[in-house]
């Protein structure tokens, strides 16, 4: 059982008798208190997707729920669900893009290292690597001698996202991708 402190973006747990996964966590340190910091989390009830905000102190002891890795890569869309296919035995996951809507920008079927998260041999979420590999659709030109470390401009990846790259980015290029931070790192 970790404390509060401990848990991770993308982890089960068991709360009030339901199954979450944990898809944010805000730390913060109140002012005038003795005590430490509070957690906020994001959580998703696995079963209904339904919400709900909850606030641990660092020190509350959480349960986590059992649940399964495995190595996937996207595979198609069907209309509003994901299809994923195990990459060792080809076991197709469906996750709706409710579910996978703040990892939709990253995922392409050259996408690897996604890891799909199970519970109970239902797939609940998915994991991405961080960083992935997407090419530039559409930027301004890039300015002849501009150094790597100069201003930025808005660059549409193939995806749809739109980050800020170095000037010197230009249409065609494949860069790299924080998918964390969702943050140019560098060429690919």
């Amino acid at each position: 059982m970790p404390k509060a402190s401990d848990v991770k973006k993308n982890t089960a747990i068991e709360h009030n008798g339901k199954v979450f996964i944990v898809r944010g966590i805000h730390r913060s340190v109140p002012q005038g208190r003795a005590g430490g910091s509070l957690y906020r989390m994001r959580l998703y009830d696995v079963v209904t997707g339904v919400k709900a905000d909850e606030t641990f102190k660092d020190s509350d002891m959480l349960n986590l729920a059992d649940l399964t890795r495995r190595q996937v890569s996207f595979s198609y869309l069907d209309g509003d669900e994901y299809v994923f296919m195990d990459n060792e035995d080809y076991t197709p996951y469906n996750l709706n893009s409710e579910s996978v809507s703040d990892e939709i920008p990253f995922i392409t079927e050259a996408t690897e290292g996604m890891v799909v998260i199970l519970i109970d041999d239902s797939p609940v979420a998915v994991e991405l690597p961080s960083s992935v590999d997407l090419e530039v659709t559409e930027t301004d030109p890039s300015i002849k001698g501009a150094s790597a470390s100069a201003r930025t401009k808005p660059a549409t990846l193939s995806t749809g996202l739109v980050i800020q790259v170095p000037e010197h980015i230009s249409t065609g290029d494949k860069v790299k991708v924080n998918t964390e931070e969702r943050k140019f790192m560098s060429r690919a």
